[in-house]
C-alpha cells in the first residue's frame, strides 16, 4: 500500500490518497465537519469509480481550456447521471482564474449548462489552485449544504 497526505494547513483541507495493491484508489479530502472519499476499482485494465454513498461532488473546470469545455459538459452530465449520485451536491471549481483569457465562472455556468439542473444544489466558485483564492468559499459552501442535507 502507498499513501500520500497533502495537507493546506491555511484553508483546513487534508487530502489523501492510498492505492492498496495497484487495485484500488481511495481519494479522501477532509474540511472541518466533512469528508468526502472517492473510491476508484481497477477492474479489466481500466479505473472505474465507486460512487456509492458520495454525498458531494467537486468538479474542478480548466477556465482557460476553451477547446475542452464541451468535453468537460459531456463528462459532467455523465456524472450526474449515474443513479448512486442523484442526491449529491455538486460544487464546481472555475480554476486558473488568475489566466488573462479565462472564462467567468458566469461563463462556465452557461456553458456547463448549469442552469438547467434542477433536482440537485449546486453552486460554481471561481479559484486559482495555486494561490488559495476561492477555494475556502466553494469548501465552505458544500459544508455548510452538508449540514443541512444531512
Amino acid at each position: 500500500m502507498s499513501e500520500v497526505k497533502i495537507r493546506l494547513d491555511h484553508y483546513g483541507v487534508t487530502v489523501s490518497f492510498k492505492l492498496i495493491r495497484n487495485k484500488i484508489l481511495f481519494i479522501g479530502i477532509k474540511y472541518k465537519t466533512f469528508f468526502l472519499l472517492i473510491i476508484w476499482k481497477y477492474e479489466i485494465n481500466k479505473w472505474i469509480i465507486d460512487y456509492q454513498n458520495t454525498q458531494g461532488i467537486i468538479y474542478v473546470v480548466d477556465s482557460n481550456d476553451r477547446d475542452r469545455v464541451q468535453e468537460a459538459r459531456d463528462e459532467l452530465q455523465r456524472m450526474l447521471n449515474e443513479d448512486e449520485l442523484r442526491d449529491a451536491l455538486l460544487l464546481v471549481f472555475a480554476n486558473k482564474q488568475d489566466l488573462p483569457n479565462a472564462m467567468s465562472a458566469a461563463e462556465i455556468t452557461d456553458k456547463l449548462g448549469l442552469h438547467s439542473i434542477r433536482q440537485r444544489d449546486w453552486y460554481i466558485q471561481a479559484t486559482c489552485a495555486t494561490s488559495g483564492d476561492g477555494l475556502y468559499e466553494g469548501l465552505e459552501w458544500l459544508s455548510q449544504n452538508l449540514k443541512r442535507s444531512g
